[in-house]
């Protein structure tokens, strides 16, 4: 075995599966030739680091199961759904999450809602936060599920640890008592904590009727 071999073997053995990669590609390519020490090092920390975080990435976007594979590139603004661009290419950058800030999507219904939502939770993944989507009615059946084979708290904890929420289809049918506290227990939570987006096509003038009386 050669020593080029011998050290492609000690990355991959040592997770190095980019910096190995890399190597191989420069000996087979003979780019190695053309490069100074230091390019050679860069090249090789570079292709770790991409290599690292798009592994990163895809953990995060299947861990957050997104209606939509979506991203803000692809929003159409020339269709007639009043979307401010100025206004989403302000929020791209995520800061509001590191802030731990809200985000409200409202609207009709065929108004890509979620569409947008889900490309922002790609782009909160893009830096690295942990993201959670859920349909409204997916997180209450669930949360009354765990209501009931006592894992209610377990299951709070780890929609609780996301440093996005998003829940989208909020508003389709008025909430129970069980999602109403767990609801309100949630946001109480994660305010000016970690961030949560609802999406609905409900005016939020309507949202007090949708939860209903706290009593």
């Amino acid at each position: 075995m050669n020593n080029n071999q011998a050290t492609i073997n000690k990355m991959s053995d040592m997770r190095l599966r980019g910096m190995a990669q890399a190597f191989r590609t420069l000996q087979e390519t003979g780019r190695n030739m053309e490069l100074t020490t230091d390019e050679v090092i860069s090249f090789l920390v570079d292709a770790e680091w991409d290599e690292k975080h798009n592994r990163r990435l895809a953990r995060l976007i299947r861990a957050a199961r997104f209606r939509y594979q979506a991203a803000l590139e692809d929003i159409d603004y020339t269709l007639e759904r009043n979307l401010d661009k100025n206004q989403i290419l302000r929020l791209a950058d995520c800061s509001w999450i590191e802030r731990g800030q809200d985000l409200l999507i409202t609207g009709p219904t065929g108004g890509g809602k979620s569409f947008i939502g889900s490309a922002f939770g790609h782009q909160a993944c893009q830096y690295g936060h942990t993201v959670a989507y859920y349909s409204a009615s997916r997180l209450f059946h669930e949360i009354e599920a765990a209501k009931t084979d006592g894992s209610y708290l377990k299951h709070l904890s780890r929609i609780m640890k996301n440093k996005l929420l998003i829940i989208d289809d909020f508003g389709l049918e008025p909430l129970n008592h069980t999602a109403r506290m767990a609801f309100l227990e949630i946001l109480e939570d994660r305010h000016r904590r970690k961030s949560t987006m609802v999406i609905s096509q409900q005016p939020v003038e309507n949202w007090h009727g949708i939860v209903g009386d706290l009593k």
